[in-house]
This record gives structure tokens, sequence and C-alpha cells, in this order.
């Protein structure tokens, strides 16, 4: 649901220490947004998600048109997810023990030494499968290491963390939209390694950013650590410590499995077959948009309980899990993923800022990784299985009973008091 503290300046040349800044418009704040570290951070975070959005498109285009199976690129994919969620902790206490922005700067040169390698593969011929999975897997372990230094990066930029967090969805909700499209127009005028090479660009940019920013360091950066698993451990005890962070984890790994996992494909067969492939390119277009809403709608508001208003806004969820399983008409259908968007969006935003206000920032990194690894583990299982389960007993079975889970999980979010009644922090 699910993000980096910097490095100690070289010796012998003090780093500029940056206080962080208030997120607003400068009107009334303490200090603008659009500090130098929050710039930087913005980009590259911008530029890495338009890069991560051309990868589904130059794998298709680059399997399929060398004639491989369509089943080539469900293992190239799954070669991408596997090391992240296996890494994914690894990269926690890495990002304690190294700081996170280093490793999200070395996350990044590996990201630009796989995607590198693939356009030079695609543009001279048709590479292996294995060699693509290969560099694929290489593209995952680097996501991995790069994750968990995100969510403790925003608190040491921003004091306004939900502000921040906003912007930063905002920003995520166009970049998924336009990466794909980019992708597509690209493969179109040259080939899928063009489209790599673009790829490789944008997490190049993205290590630069991230490299020129310039933290002071953490108190605890220079704290005594550990073995890696003692210190897995102790990232483990941190989480069990915080009954409304596990509780929402739990309560979040049976959404993921049932609703979030399913709901992609299922949508996907429900408006192809239905209404054609071109309608569901612009649906998930108008599910992007609703993004944007739910983005610019956090803004905005600013509640007293986050979790508890979060957890209100996912009923809208359930409306385009009904609306997909009546197979209404296509603008019913818009109207349902503008909604769903949205409140996935305003969701996570609450989500995020609890978490990075709430958790310390020595235990931010670890706790955000089992954070990642659950929510992708039980995604994919969610995923895989929605297909059997659909030609079982129904597509439209399984989107209305998606929506029954997913009112029974916000039952639950507001029934639990330790998460409705968690006051923001600040």
């Amino acid at each position: 649901m699910g993000t980096a503290h910097a490095p100690h300046p070289p010796a012998g040349r003090p780093e500029p220490t940056v206080a962080p800044a208030g997120f607003g418009d400068g009107l009334g704040s303490a200090a603008p947004l659009w500090n130098r570290n929050f710039r930087y951070f913005f980009v590259a975070r911008t530029v890495a998600l338009f890069g991560d959005g051309m990868i589904p498109v130059a794998l298709t285009a680059g399997l399929l048109g060398a004639g491989r199976p369509t089943s080539s690129v469900g293992y190239a994919l799954s070669a991408w997810m596997a090391p992240l969620a296996v890494f994914v902790l690894f990269g926690g206490v890495l990002a304690d023990r190294f700081t996170p922005r280093r490793m999200m700067v070395v996350a990044d040169a590996l990201r630009l030494a796989g995607a590198s390698v693939l356009a030079v593969l695609f543009t001279t011929g048709n590479p292996p499968l294995w060699a693509v999975c290969a560099l694929s897997a290489v593209a995952g372990v680097g996501a991995a290491l790069f994750q968990p230094g995100v969510a403790s990066t925003v608190p040491r930029i921003s004091t306004d963390v939900q502000r921040a967090n906003a912007v930063l969805r905002v920003s995520e909700a166009l970049m998924t939209m336009a990466g794909p499209a980019f992708a597509g127009i690209l493969v179109g005028l040259a080939s899928a390694g063009a489209v790599y090479v673009a790829n490789a660009a944008t997490f190049a940019v993205s290590g630069v950013c991230l490299f020129l920013m310039r933290l002071a360091p953490a108190p605890h950066d220079d704290a005594p650590r550990g073995g890696l698993v003692a210190e897995l451990v102790d990232g483990w005890r941190e989480f069990r410590a915080r009954s409304w962070l596990w509780g929402v984890i739990v309560i979040w790994t049976v959404y993921g499995f049932a609703v979030l996992g399913p709901s992609l494909p299922l949508t996907a067969v429900r408006i192809t077959e239905g209404h054609g492939s071109g309608t569901y390119g612009a649906m998930m277009a108008v599910s992007g948009a609703g993004s944007v809403v739910g983005g610019l709608l956090a803004l905005r508001l600013r509640p007293r309980r986050p979790l508890a208003a979060g957890a209100l806004a996912l009923p809208a969820v359930a409306v385009n899990l009904v609306l997909l399983g009546l197979d209404l008409p296509v603008a019913v259908l818009g109207a349902g993923q503008l909604l769903a968007g949205a409140a996935s969006a305003f969701w996570l935003v609450m989500w995020s800022t609890t978490v990075q206000t709430h958790v310390p920032p020595e235990a931010l990194n670890r706790l955000h990784a089992y954070d990642v690894a659950g929510s992708l583990l039980m995604v994919a299982a969610g995923r895989a299985l929605a297909g059997p389960v659909a030609e079982a007993v129904g597509t439209s079975r399984l989107l209305l009973a998606g929506a029954v889970v997913n009112l029974l999980v916000v039952t639950a979010l507001l029934g639990a008091r330790p998460i409705s009644r968690l006051e923001r922090a600040r």
C-alpha cells in the first residue's frame, strides 16, 4: 500500500543542512513546497514512474514482435515481480544500514544497466527469453532496493507530509497514463528497443536527481547495527508493536487477495470482451484521471482521523465492482472507474501519511518493506487465481463477491478502534 535518508557529506566539505520545508504554496506556510530537495525528489519519482509505465508495453511488443507466444510476456513480467516481492524486505534493512538515498541511487543504476542491455538486445535482434527474464529480474531487484526508501524520504523533505504525498500521488496517476501511451507511440514509430532506450534514460535522470539531493544526516544514521537477520527480526518487533499498523495490513492482505488482485484481470476481461480493447484503454485512462481527482482532494481535505476518512472513501470501489458485475453501459462503467480511482488514491495518501508520521524514522524503511512485501504477494496470488475462479463461478459473480468483501473490509477498518480512532500526527 503501499518511499530516503541522505549519506554523510564528503570529508572536508560540509553539506548544507536543509530544514524540511512546509508543503504549500508559500502563502502562510513556514517554507515553500518546492525547496531544492523536494524538486529533485519530485522529478526523480515522476520520471521513474513514467519509465515503469513503459515496461509492460516494451516487453509485450518486443516478445510478441519476435514471434514468441503470449505466455512469454507473463514469464518476463513474473521475473520482474518475483525479485521485488522477495528482496524488498532486505531492501528495507539495507536502506537503514547504508541510508535510503544511497540505496535508491544504486537501485537506479541497476535498472539503468538492465534497461540499457535490453535496449541493445531488442534493437540488434531477437534476444533469448532467458536473457529477457534475467534482465527483468535485475530490474525487479532494483525496484526492491528502491521502494523502501521512498516512504522515509517524504517526511524528511516536507513538514506537510499529507500534501507532499498528495502531489506525488497526482504525479503518479498522470505518469501511469502517460508512460504506456508514450511507449505505444514509440513502438509504432520505432521499436521495442527504442522504448528501452527511453526507459533507461528515465532511470539515469532519477539517479542523478537523487544524487543531487542534500539532506542533513538523520540521528539514527550512525546507530550501531546488528546482523541482517537481527535487523529483520527487530523490524518485525516494531511492526507487531503497533496495532493500528498490523491491523490495517492484516485487513489489507484480505483486500489485496480478494479485491485488488482479481479486479485488474477481471476488469480487463469484462470490458475487452464486451466493448473492445480500445474501450478498455480508455477506461484505464479514466481510472487514472480519478486518481488525479483523489490526489487533489487529499491536497484540500485534512481529516483529524485520516485512516477512518480513507476507509470511508473505499465503498466507491465496491460501487465500481457492482457496475462491472452487472455489465452496465460504457458511460456508467466510466463513472465507476472514475470513482474507484479517486477513492483508491485518497486512501493511499491517508495511509502513506499516517505511516510516515506515526512510525519512528529509524524503523520506517523496514516497516514499509513489510507492508510492500505482504501487499505484493497477496495481490499477485489474487491475480493468479482470478482466471480459474472466474471460469468456475463466472466473472459477474466474482466481481459482485469482490464488492461484498470490499464493504466487509471497510467495516473492519472502521470497527477496529486502534485504526479508526488514530488521529493525525501533524
